[in-house]
């Protein structure tokens, strides 16, 4: 069999932007901008990158997965890490802080499979201070938040 390299090798476009927010609701955009800014706050740069990459990979929205994995990636994260954050229970590259970070990231993010079990909460409220906690918690619903605007727009990444 002769493998060649036609247009059916070719990569598929993106399907078609549906709407803009940014312009056509301007004032919600800077305001999810502002929200954006205040969730990051006080998170660990490291554990911010990798819950906002496993949350959009839950939702599938492709915009925020690169966006977030070249974020992490020019902060140092390697890529196998990322790789991986479908498997993260099966790793042992992650640490315990992480572990119960994406775990939160989870639980809150498909919120109807169980609401947020105590017993992940609670992993989460003991490695991380309560401000910490609150800022992290108020990170993932953000990255929620975009995913679901990034999903419902179409937002697509830009070609590489």
């Amino acid at each position: 069999m002769t493998i060649t390299n036609d247009s059916t090798d070719a990569p598929v476009s993106a399907p078609a932007q549906r709407i803009s927010l940014p312009d056509l609701a301007p004032e919600y955009y800077k305001a999810m901008s502002a929200v954006e800014r205040a969730a990051r706050q006080g998170v660990d740069p490291v554990i911010a990158e990798l819950v906002k990459v496993h949350a959009s990979m839950i939702n599938g929205c492709s915009f925020c997965i690169d966006m977030h994995s070249t974020d992490a990636v020019k902060n140092g994260e390697q890529h196998h890490r990322l790789l991986s954050l479908p498997a993260w229970r099966e790793t042992s590259w992650f640490t315990a802080k992480e572990r119960a970070a994406l775990a939160l990231a989870e639980s809150i993010t498909l919120l109807t499979q169980g609401h947020v079990p105590d017993a992940v909460y609670d992993e989460a409220a003991a490695h991380f201070e309560q401000v910490e906690l609150a800022q992290l918690i108020a990170l993932i619903i953000t990255i929620n938040s975009w995913n679901r605007i990034g999903v419902t727009s179409r937002l697509s990444p830009a070609a590489k």
